[in-house]
């Protein structure tokens, strides 16, 4: 079977069927908006479920992966963020745009995506709690968005923001955790084609729960990179701070890789629990996307780099 990679595909077999996925968000602030399109089912094949794993790896029921959450913005309960996003409404929405880029400045939502590939990715996610689930998401690559926005050449990493609005979401009128939550990948790991800017899963827009209107997914890397509710991008020379390895880095580190032979603190890492399965299974390096990305990582000590 030929497994094509998604620069691999022609534009010729590109196809505008679901288009509609991501539309209905955009209409609602920016009229009818020329999107891409979803990509050819091959790129499922080579970024999806299939890539680098023999184990079965069945849809997550969509009621599950929008009802059993880590949305701390919402609630520290897996159930909260469904309850207390329900009233949330994501549009109209902004986007900054800051640090080492060309132009700086705020874009709609609609403006920062038009006319850019959608792509139809199912992928393993995999948290850091030891629970998975595989989630079929509509969105676009970031490095799309990132090749628009012109960084400057200094500019080696990518730092994103969540929506800091406590009368919006009242889990940030706590101090859990220091707000706004902030996450951030190195240059190449954003530009890789698997790192999508998502917005829409189960070919509907984005739950509120999972992170409306736009979130990271970031398949071979722990839950918590993908930051929701995106509000601001800044490009920047040196690693910046980022939430959770701020707040915790003997348990949090920046790159965050599923890596089964490096346990959290407090658990292993080397098992994990399919959300709907009964048995565990072993977790998988890169959550098995090694053959995409461990070349990202060659020569980096794993252990001192988690």
């Amino acid at each position: 079977m030929l497994i094509r990679h998604p620069d691999d595909i022609p534009s010729s077999e590109i196809t505008p069927e679901g288009l509609y996925v991501n539309r209905r968000a955009f209409i609602g602030t920016a009229g009818a908006l020329a999107l891409g399109s979803l990509a050819a089912p091959g790129i499922l094949q080579a970024g999806g479920v299939s890539g680098g794993s023999a184990q079965a790896d069945e849809v997550t029921p969509v009621e599950d992966a929008t009802s059993y959450n880590n949305f701390y913005e919402f609630g520290t309960g897996k159930d909260e963020p469904q309850e207390l996003a329900r009233d949330f409404k994501p549009m109209p929405w902004t986007i900054s745009v800051e640090g080492l880029v060309k132009t700086p400045r705020k874009y709609d939502f609609a403006e920062l995506f038009a006319k850019l590939p959608v792509y139809d990715r199912t992928y393993r996610m995999r948290c850091v709690e030891a629970w998975s689930m595989v989630i079929p998401w509509q969105g676009v690559q970031l490095r799309d968005v990132i090749n628009r926005l012109e960084p400057l050449p200094s500019a080696k990493f990518v730092e994103l923001y969540t929506l800091y609005d406590p009368r919006r979401m009242p889990g940030q009128r706590s101090n859990i955790l220091p707000w706004p939550y902030t996450e951030g990948l190195r240059m190449d790991e954003a530009m890789h084609p698997l790192t999508l800017l998502a917005t829409g899963m189960y070919g509907k827009a984005m739950p509120n729960q999972n992170g409306a209107p736009v979130r990271l997914v970031v398949p071979w890397k722990y839950g918590f990179k993908g930051i929701k509710s995106i509000v601001k991008i800044r490009f920047v020379e040196k690693m910046p701070y980022t939430t959770w390895s701020g707040a915790n880095p003997t348990e949090y580190g920046f790159y965050a890789n599923v890596n089964p032979t490096v346990d959290h603190p407090r658990w292993s890492q080397a098992k994990e629990r399919r959300i709907g399965e009964f048995l565990k299974r072993n977790t998988l390096m890169f959550n098995g996307y090694a053959n995409q990305v461990a070349s990202l990582y060659s020569g980096m000590d794993l252990r001192k780099f988690y």
